[in-house]
């Protein structure tokens, strides 16, 4: 088993990005998979600057209170196949609604 990592790109309040924190954990440890770091950091807001773009389209006039773009870093120790597993189930997790529009609850980018 090999150290694996997610990048995933955020732009949500405190509620939201642990509830895409919560998303992650329950993908990596219903997988098996096991969580060796996990950071996040701000990023800088050109690194996902087409996220506040997103919400400001998504939710037009409305104060963004105290949204922030964040970078949520988690490196894994698991397999291959276990990591696209992981991989997949959060991005279904934070895009549950698939391909048709919708407004995402937290703007990210993998």
């Amino acid at each position: 088993m090999r150290t694996r990592s997610l990048r995933l790109g955020l732009y949500g309040d405190a509620e939201g990005l642990a509830w895409a924190g919560g998303v992650v954990d329950e993908a990596v440890a219903v997988r098996g998979a096991r969580v060796v770091e996990r950071t996040v950091v701000t990023a800088l807001p050109e690194d996902y600057d087409h996220l506040v773009e997103q919400w400001a389209w998504e939710h037009p006039g409305e104060d963004p209170g105290r949204r922030k773009v964040v970078e949520l870093y988690v490196r894994l120790r698991c397999s291959l196949r276990v990591w696209r597993a992981v991989r997949k189930a959060v991005l279904r997790g934070l895009c549950p609604e698939g391909d048709r529009p919708h407004v995402c609850r937290v703007p990210w980018s993998a």
